[in-house]
Protein backbone atom coordinates (compact mmCIF):
# COMPACT_ATOMS: atom_id res chain seq x y z
CA UNK A 1 0.00 0.00 0.00
CA UNK A 2 1.17 3.51 -0.68
CA UNK A 3 -0.54 5.14 2.30
CA UNK A 4 1.18 5.61 5.64
CA UNK A 5 0.44 3.33 8.60
CA UNK A 6 -0.54 5.55 11.53
CA UNK A 7 -1.72 4.31 14.94
CA UNK A 8 -4.88 2.23 14.88
CA UNK A 9 -7.03 4.73 16.74
CA UNK A 10 -6.63 8.07 18.50
CA UNK A 11 -9.89 7.84 20.43
CA UNK A 12 -9.71 7.81 24.23
CA UNK A 13 -10.15 4.45 25.96
CA UNK A 14 -13.60 5.49 27.11
CA UNK A 15 -17.23 4.69 26.40
CA UNK A 16 -18.66 6.34 23.31
CA UNK A 17 -22.22 6.79 22.09
CA UNK A 18 -23.86 6.93 18.69
CA UNK A 19 -24.82 10.51 17.85
CA UNK A 20 -28.58 10.75 17.24
CA UNK A 21 -30.59 13.86 16.24
CA UNK A 22 -32.92 13.22 19.19
CA UNK A 23 -30.06 14.10 21.54
CA UNK A 24 -28.31 16.98 19.72
CA UNK A 25 -29.71 19.71 21.95
CA UNK A 26 -29.21 17.77 25.18
CA UNK A 27 -25.57 17.15 24.31
CA UNK A 28 -24.93 20.82 23.58
CA UNK A 29 -26.84 22.28 26.54
CA UNK A 30 -24.25 21.12 29.07
CA UNK A 31 -20.96 19.16 29.02
CA UNK A 32 -21.47 15.39 28.80
CA UNK A 33 -19.19 12.79 30.36
CA UNK A 34 -18.85 10.86 27.10
CA UNK A 35 -15.54 9.68 25.67
CA UNK A 36 -16.52 10.16 22.03
CA UNK A 37 -19.41 10.14 19.58
CA UNK A 38 -19.86 8.08 16.45
CA UNK A 39 -21.89 8.86 13.33
CA UNK A 40 -22.90 6.79 10.31
CA UNK A 41 -21.18 8.43 7.36
CA UNK A 42 -24.03 8.12 4.89
CA UNK A 43 -26.39 10.16 7.09
CA UNK A 44 -24.14 13.18 6.42
CA UNK A 45 -23.73 12.90 2.65
CA UNK A 46 -25.32 16.31 2.15
CA UNK A 47 -23.66 19.70 1.81
CA UNK A 48 -25.42 21.52 4.65
CA UNK A 49 -28.51 21.55 6.85
CA UNK A 50 -29.16 20.96 10.55
CA UNK A 51 -27.24 17.65 10.73
CA UNK A 52 -24.02 19.41 9.77
CA UNK A 53 -24.79 22.44 11.93
CA UNK A 54 -25.09 20.30 15.06
CA UNK A 55 -22.25 17.95 14.16
CA UNK A 56 -19.88 20.87 13.63
CA UNK A 57 -20.61 22.18 17.11
CA UNK A 58 -20.38 18.76 18.74
CA UNK A 59 -17.13 17.91 16.91
CA UNK A 60 -15.55 21.05 18.42
CA UNK A 61 -16.09 19.57 21.89
CA UNK A 62 -15.78 15.77 21.52
CA UNK A 63 -13.66 13.16 19.69
CA UNK A 64 -15.41 11.65 16.69
CA UNK A 65 -15.57 8.24 15.05
CA UNK A 66 -17.13 7.86 11.58
CA UNK A 67 -18.63 4.49 10.68
CA UNK A 68 -19.48 3.55 7.10
CA UNK A 69 -22.42 1.27 6.42
CA UNK A 70 -22.91 1.34 2.65
CA UNK A 71 -19.59 1.02 0.84
CA UNK A 72 -20.07 -2.70 0.05
CA UNK A 73 -16.42 -3.58 0.65
CA UNK A 74 -17.02 -7.28 0.01
CA UNK A 75 -19.19 -6.72 -3.08
CA UNK A 76 -18.22 -8.00 -6.52
CA UNK A 77 -18.34 -4.59 -8.22
CA UNK A 78 -15.60 -1.96 -7.90
CA UNK A 79 -16.15 0.54 -5.11
CA UNK A 80 -18.56 3.31 -6.06
CA UNK A 81 -16.51 6.41 -6.90
CA UNK A 82 -19.27 8.85 -5.96
CA UNK A 83 -19.59 7.21 -2.56
CA UNK A 84 -15.83 7.34 -2.09
CA UNK A 85 -15.73 11.03 -3.03
CA UNK A 86 -18.50 11.90 -0.57
CA UNK A 87 -16.76 9.88 2.11
CA UNK A 88 -13.46 11.65 1.54
CA UNK A 89 -15.18 15.06 1.69
CA UNK A 90 -16.86 14.14 4.98
CA UNK A 91 -13.62 12.90 6.51
CA UNK A 92 -11.69 15.95 5.32
CA UNK A 93 -14.39 18.17 6.81
CA UNK A 94 -14.50 16.62 10.30
CA UNK A 95 -11.11 14.89 10.65
CA UNK A 96 -12.45 11.99 12.72
CA UNK A 97 -10.15 10.08 15.03
CA UNK A 98 -11.06 6.84 13.27
CA UNK A 99 -13.02 5.57 10.27
CA UNK A 100 -14.45 2.06 10.08
CA UNK A 101 -16.44 -0.11 7.68
CA UNK A 102 -17.95 -3.60 7.50
CA UNK A 103 -16.85 -6.95 6.13
CA UNK A 104 -20.03 -7.25 4.08
CA UNK A 105 -21.69 -6.30 0.81
CA UNK A 106 -24.75 -4.11 0.36
CA UNK A 107 -25.14 -3.52 -3.39
CA UNK A 108 -25.11 -5.54 -6.59
CA UNK A 109 -25.88 -4.68 -10.19
CA UNK A 110 -26.59 -1.08 -9.28
CA UNK A 111 -29.18 -2.05 -6.63
CA UNK A 112 -28.62 -1.05 -2.98
CA UNK A 113 -30.17 -3.51 -0.48
CA UNK A 114 -29.87 -1.47 2.75
CA UNK A 115 -28.43 -4.46 4.58
CA UNK A 116 -25.04 -5.89 5.51
CA UNK A 117 -24.89 -9.21 3.67
CA UNK A 118 -22.43 -12.10 4.15
CA UNK A 119 -19.88 -13.58 1.76
CA UNK A 120 -18.19 -16.98 1.38
CA UNK A 121 -14.72 -17.04 2.88
CA UNK A 122 -12.39 -18.23 0.12
CA UNK A 123 -9.43 -16.91 -1.86
CA UNK A 124 -11.50 -15.03 -4.45
CA UNK A 125 -13.32 -13.09 -1.74
CA UNK A 126 -10.06 -12.51 0.10
CA UNK A 127 -8.41 -10.96 -2.96
CA UNK A 128 -11.45 -8.79 -3.69
CA UNK A 129 -11.81 -7.47 -0.14
CA UNK A 130 -8.10 -6.67 0.08
CA UNK A 131 -8.17 -4.90 -3.28
CA UNK A 132 -11.14 -2.81 -2.15
CA UNK A 133 -9.44 -2.00 1.14
CA UNK A 134 -6.33 -0.83 -0.70
CA UNK A 135 -8.45 1.48 -2.87
CA UNK A 136 -10.31 2.81 0.16
CA UNK A 137 -7.27 3.37 2.36
CA UNK A 138 -5.31 5.02 -0.43
CA UNK A 139 -8.17 7.34 -1.36
CA UNK A 140 -8.80 8.31 2.26
CA UNK A 141 -5.11 8.57 3.05
CA UNK A 142 -5.57 6.72 6.31
CA UNK A 143 -5.73 3.27 7.87
CA UNK A 144 -9.27 2.08 8.52
CA UNK A 145 -10.81 -0.42 10.92
CA UNK A 146 -12.75 -3.41 9.51
CA UNK A 147 -15.69 -4.72 11.55
CA UNK A 148 -16.37 -8.43 12.02
CA UNK A 149 -19.91 -9.28 10.86
CA UNK A 150 -23.06 -10.65 12.47
CA UNK A 151 -24.24 -13.46 10.20
CA UNK A 152 -27.20 -15.81 9.94
CA UNK A 153 -26.07 -18.14 7.13
CA UNK A 154 -22.82 -19.86 6.22
CA UNK A 155 -21.53 -20.93 2.81
CA UNK A 156 -20.47 -24.45 1.85
CA UNK A 157 -17.97 -22.82 -0.52
CA UNK A 158 -16.00 -21.28 2.37
CA UNK A 159 -12.46 -22.59 2.79
CA UNK A 160 -11.51 -20.32 5.71
CA UNK A 161 -12.99 -20.11 9.18
CA UNK A 162 -14.31 -16.58 9.66
CA UNK A 163 -11.69 -15.58 12.22
CA UNK A 164 -8.90 -16.92 9.99
CA UNK A 165 -10.29 -15.01 7.02
CA UNK A 166 -10.42 -11.77 9.01
CA UNK A 167 -6.89 -12.29 10.29
CA UNK A 168 -5.62 -12.76 6.73
CA UNK A 169 -7.49 -9.68 5.45
CA UNK A 170 -5.94 -7.58 8.22
CA UNK A 171 -2.48 -8.98 7.51
CA UNK A 172 -2.62 -8.42 3.74
CA UNK A 173 -4.37 -5.05 3.69
CA UNK A 174 -2.77 -3.42 6.71
CA UNK A 175 -6.14 -2.34 8.09
CA UNK A 176 -7.06 -2.61 11.75
CA UNK A 177 -9.93 -4.48 13.39
CA UNK A 178 -13.09 -3.03 14.84
CA UNK A 179 -14.08 -5.81 17.22
CA UNK A 180 -17.86 -5.95 17.57
CA UNK A 181 -18.32 -8.21 20.59
CA UNK A 182 -22.07 -8.44 20.07
CA UNK A 183 -21.58 -9.53 16.45
CA UNK A 184 -19.08 -12.12 17.60
CA UNK A 185 -21.54 -13.56 20.13
CA UNK A 186 -24.52 -13.45 17.74
CA UNK A 187 -22.63 -15.24 14.97
CA UNK A 188 -21.14 -17.87 17.27
CA UNK A 189 -24.52 -18.75 18.78
CA UNK A 190 -26.19 -18.82 15.36
CA UNK A 191 -23.55 -21.14 13.88
CA UNK A 192 -22.73 -23.22 16.95
CA UNK A 193 -19.17 -21.88 17.26
CA UNK A 194 -17.12 -21.55 20.43
CA UNK A 195 -16.91 -17.81 21.24
CA UNK A 196 -13.62 -18.13 23.09
CA UNK A 197 -11.90 -20.10 20.33
CA UNK A 198 -13.20 -17.61 17.74
CA UNK A 199 -11.89 -14.71 19.80
CA UNK A 200 -8.50 -16.35 20.20
CA UNK A 201 -8.19 -16.71 16.41
CA UNK A 202 -8.69 -13.01 15.69
CA UNK A 203 -5.77 -10.56 15.29
CA UNK A 204 -6.47 -8.95 18.67
CA UNK A 205 -3.26 -6.93 18.53
CA UNK A 206 -4.84 -4.98 15.65
CA UNK A 207 -8.02 -3.96 17.50
CA UNK A 208 -8.54 -0.19 17.47
CA UNK A 209 -12.13 0.10 18.68
CA UNK A 210 -14.80 -2.14 20.22
CA UNK A 211 -18.57 -2.14 19.67
CA UNK A 212 -21.22 -3.36 22.09
CA UNK A 213 -24.94 -3.62 21.35
CA UNK A 214 -28.12 -5.51 22.17
CA UNK A 215 -29.68 -8.35 20.19
CA UNK A 216 -33.12 -9.90 19.71
CA UNK A 217 -33.77 -13.58 20.48
CA UNK A 218 -35.74 -15.78 18.12
CA UNK A 219 -35.76 -19.49 17.21
CA UNK A 220 -35.26 -21.01 13.78
CA UNK A 221 -37.50 -23.60 12.11
CA UNK A 222 -35.77 -26.42 14.03
CA UNK A 223 -36.22 -24.72 17.40
CA UNK A 224 -32.56 -23.72 17.72
CA UNK A 225 -31.72 -20.24 19.06
CA UNK A 226 -31.41 -17.49 16.46
CA UNK A 227 -29.99 -14.15 17.56
CA UNK A 228 -30.63 -10.98 15.55
CA UNK A 229 -28.20 -8.07 15.80
CA UNK A 230 -30.94 -5.51 16.43
CA UNK A 231 -29.10 -2.61 18.15
CA UNK A 232 -32.37 -2.08 19.98
CA UNK A 233 -31.89 -3.37 23.53
CA UNK A 234 -29.56 -3.44 26.53
CA UNK A 235 -26.28 -5.30 26.14
CA UNK A 236 -26.83 -8.95 27.09
CA UNK A 237 -25.10 -10.41 30.16
CA UNK A 238 -23.21 -12.96 28.02
CA UNK A 239 -21.88 -10.16 25.83
CA UNK A 240 -20.76 -8.26 28.93
CA UNK A 241 -18.82 -11.36 30.05
CA UNK A 242 -17.21 -11.71 26.64
CA UNK A 243 -16.34 -7.99 26.65
CA UNK A 244 -14.55 -8.34 29.97
CA UNK A 245 -12.64 -11.30 28.54
CA UNK A 246 -11.57 -9.13 25.59
CA UNK A 247 -10.37 -6.35 27.91
CA UNK A 248 -8.39 -8.87 29.95
CA UNK A 249 -6.60 -9.93 26.76
CA UNK A 250 -5.92 -6.57 25.11
CA UNK A 251 -6.43 -3.92 27.79
CA UNK A 252 -8.71 -0.85 27.72
CA UNK A 253 -9.99 0.17 24.28
CA UNK A 254 -12.41 2.85 23.04
CA UNK A 255 -15.81 1.17 23.20
CA UNK A 256 -18.98 2.29 21.46
CA UNK A 257 -22.46 1.49 22.70
CA UNK A 258 -24.62 1.00 19.59
CA UNK A 259 -28.33 1.66 20.16
CA UNK A 260 -30.04 2.54 16.89
CA UNK A 261 -33.63 1.26 17.28
CA UNK A 262 -36.19 1.69 20.06
CA UNK A 263 -33.94 4.51 21.18
CA UNK A 264 -34.16 5.12 24.96
CA UNK A 265 -33.82 8.44 26.73
CA UNK A 266 -30.45 10.07 27.25
CA UNK A 267 -30.16 8.97 30.90
CA UNK A 268 -30.60 5.32 29.96
CA UNK A 269 -27.86 5.58 27.34
CA UNK A 270 -25.55 7.29 29.80
CA UNK A 271 -26.16 4.58 32.41
CA UNK A 272 -25.15 1.90 29.91
CA UNK A 273 -22.09 3.94 28.95
CA UNK A 274 -21.11 4.22 32.62
CA UNK A 275 -21.09 0.39 32.80
CA UNK A 276 -18.62 0.38 29.93
CA UNK A 277 -16.44 3.00 31.63
CA UNK A 278 -16.48 0.95 34.84
CA UNK A 279 -15.26 -2.12 32.96
CA UNK A 280 -12.55 -0.02 31.28
CA UNK A 281 -11.39 1.45 34.60
CA UNK A 282 -11.20 -2.06 36.09
CA UNK A 283 -9.18 -3.32 33.12
CA UNK A 284 -6.82 -0.36 33.47
CA UNK A 285 -6.37 -1.05 37.19
CA UNK A 286 -5.58 -4.72 36.51
CA UNK A 287 -3.13 -3.71 33.80
CA UNK A 288 -1.34 -1.37 36.22
CA UNK A 289 -1.23 -3.91 39.07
Amino acid sequence: MSHATPPLCALPARAGLGLKPEHYREILEEPQDVGFFEIHAENYFVDGGPFHEYLTRIRERYPLSIHGVGLSLAGEAPLDQTHLRQLRQLIDRYQPDVFSEHLAWASHGGVFFNDLLPVPYHDDTLRRVCEHLDVLQNQLGRRILLENPATYVEFEASTYAEQDFIREVVRRSGCGLLLDVNNLYVSCVNHGRDCHAYLQGLPLEQVGEIHLAGFHRETDSSGAPLLIDSHGAHVDSEVWCLYREVLAKIGPMPTLLEWDHHLPDWNTLRAEARRIDAALHLALAKEAA
